[in-house]
């Protein structure tokens, strides 16, 4: 072999070798200090004031009816219908969502309305969402260790009641008034 082909064989060794070392460092500082994670705000708010989603913006102010009319468009919520999530048990305890009609994702992906930081949650584990009677309704996104209704594995999607114990792994979350 010519001096001119080994020189360059040489460098394109040492290249492919420092860019080996240079992806091994940052698998091993990913490793070691994770990814960076953004506490998600909770989602409760006053009476009045639109609470934040969990996106970071907020819910648009709907339009209130005259007196004395509740359409549907009238901002106002029955009574008996549920206003919040709450996970009770888990890493996540303590933590709210409120309900504004829109799907509530469950699971350890990042884009999840709830991520979930247990071993048996799967990437996208469950969701909760509101049917066109304004009932919600839980469904299993076919996890592989399951989602639980008050001790009861859940096949098919599910209407839910408030404070029915909705379990994932370790965590426990309640729809409340």
């Amino acid at each position: 072999m010519s001096e001119l082909t080994l020189t360059v064989m040489r460098l394109g060794f040492l290249a492919v070798l420092w860019l080996f070392v240079i992806v091994a460092v940052q698998v091993i500082r990913s490793d070691l200090y994770g990814a960076k994670v953004t506490q998600r705000p909770t989602a409760v708010g006053r009476r009045g004031t639109p609470a934040p989603t969990p996106t970071g913006r907020q819910q648009p102010p709907q339009q209130q009816g005259r007196r004395g009319q509740q359409g549907p468009d009238s901002g106002r919520q029955r009574r008996s219908a549920p206003t919040q999530l709450v996970v009770v048990q888990g890493s996540l305890a303590g933590t709210t969502v409120a309900l504004h009609g829109q799907t509530i994702t469950l699971g350890r992906a990042h884009d999840s309305t709830i991520v979930l930081d247990d071993d048996y949650a799967s990437s996208r584990h469950a969701r909760i969402y509101p049917d066109q009677s304004g009932q919600w309704i839980v469904e299993d996104l076919n996890s592989t260790n399951g989602t639980y209704l008050d001790r009861m594995r859940l096949t098919s999607p599910t209407p839910l009641q408030p404070g029915v114990a909705i379990r994932i792994g370790r965590t426990v979350i309640e729809l409340r008034k």
